[in-house]
């Protein structure tokens, strides 16, 4: 599976318009594909997710950071890097993979926090969202008085 998960990951650190239509290679034909906007199942639907990453966003690039692989699983972190308009962006994630016995992946799941990560770093949405969150979060504790 170490290979597999190698492979899988050299993909995603390289991957262009061009090379998307490989992801056969790496992902079962009934495979499944979940992140915070889309959940879908099959190859088809995969690259269809990727193509329109290319469309909506300038110069996407996945940077892998860490990974741990167990049996048929592996958890890999990683930093998504594009620009919107001109604007950079990031956002921080991590992926649990199951292989199957071929070694492709059957089941991918994207962890990342939408709102942290994205729109609260858009003009308009983000406001609010900022907002929210401010209202919502834990205080820092107060120094005691000496």
């Amino acid at each position: 599976m170490t290979t597999a998960l190698d492979q899988l990951l050299h993909w995603y650190a390289s991957l262009t318009p061009d090379t998307v239509q490989h992801a056969s290679r790496y992902y079962a034909a009934d495979a499944s594909f979940r992140d915070p906007f889309n959940d879908v199942r099959g190859i088809p639907a995969i690259e269809a997710i990727f193509r329109h990453m290319f469309d909506s966003t300038e110069k996407p690039r996945f940077i892998i950071r860490e990974r741990v692989a167990q049996g048929e699983q592996a958890f890999v972190t990683w930093l998504f890097e594009f620009k919107l308009r001109g604007k950079p962006y990031t956002v921080e994630g991590a992926s649990h993979l199951r292989f199957g016995p071929d070694g492709k992946v059957v089941e991918h799941r994207d962890y990342w926090d939408a709102a942290e990560e994205l729109l609260q770093k858009l003009p308009v949405v983000g406001l609010p969202i900022r907002w929210l969150r401010r209202r919502l979060s834990t205080p820092a504790p107060r120094p005691a008085p000496y």
